[in-house]
């Protein structure tokens, strides 16, 4: 299985136009972070966990063969608004795209994109196809998929555990029945927002925390703000067994 980390930033903290921050005049391209996103290559299958706003220019830069499924964590913009960009996918592969969401990110994506869902369909508009999932083990072509429910400050959001790899962003909260499904997982991605506390996400100090409870072999920290501070120098901070993801980084698991 191969796991391609297409965003590790969010729209939290992200500075305006023309900011002078040491992030935004960074010359290193590890602080150039698009929001959080992955695409997981498995058993010949292509999956997208979330379509955030940076989604066309994501797969315009990894250029996937195909789509076979867009899995769907929760119904927040920054990662369902680049959605109608899967048109492109419907024009190549000659079908709908299917989608994995809860009924609460469907109810989202459904008035997110009425015109998607109108009786009388413009032409040319994006074609999904809905699957609901809820906190059981589900199926895509064959392979094994465990959601992981998670609080989003008083949301439900899900993380994902395929195979030895477990997923989890914009969480601020995981109980221990939940943390039970991750244990065992080689690798783990966790979202860090930033170093002070935040209502809705952890923070750097929690997610290290977080890990060292879990104890995978490797850890990734994503959906990291700019308040975060540069890429080499959180690196730096951090235990030998956990590092920050960027964007583009390919891991094999």
């Amino acid at each position: 299985m191969r796991v391609t980390f297409l965003g590790t930033g969010t729209s939290q903290g992200v500075p305006v136009i023309a900011c002078k921050c040491n992030v935004c005049r960074s010359l290193n391209e590890k602080d150039k972070r698009l929001r959080s996103s992955i695409m997981i290559e498995v058993d010949d299958n292509i999956f997208v966990i979330d379509s955030g706003p940076d989604f066309r220019q994501q797969m315009l830069r990894e250029k996937p063969s195909k789509l076979d499924a867009l899995i769907i964590t929760h119904g927040h913009k920054d990662h369902i608004g680049g959605m109608d960009d899967i048109r492109a996918f419907n024009f190549i592969l000659k079908k709908p795209i299917d989608v994995y969401a809860s009924i609460y990110s469907q109810e989202s994506i459904r008035r997110e994109y009425s015109y998607v869902f109108a009786e009388v369909k413009y032409p040319g508009i994006p074609q999904i196809t809905f699957h609901t999932i809820e906190n059981k083990t589900f199926y895509i072509n064959n392979v094994r998929i465990i959601p992981i429910l998670c609080l989003h400050y008083k949301m439900n959001v899900f993380g994902y555990r395929i195979g030895d790899f477990t997923y989890i962003t914009d969480a601020s909260f995981v109980s221990e029945i939940e943390k039970d499904k991750i244990r065992g997982s080689k690798i783990v991605v966790i979202n860090a927002l930033r170093k002070t506390p935040h209502i809705s996400h952890f923070t750097l100090s929690q997610s290290i925390n977080f890990l060292y409870d879990i104890n995978p072999d490797k850890a990734y920290i994503t959906h990291v703000s700019h308040q975060m501070g540069l890429h080499d120098e959180i690196n730096d901070e951090l235990p030998s067994f956990i590092r920050v993801a960027y964007d583009g980084l390919k891991i094999e698991i």
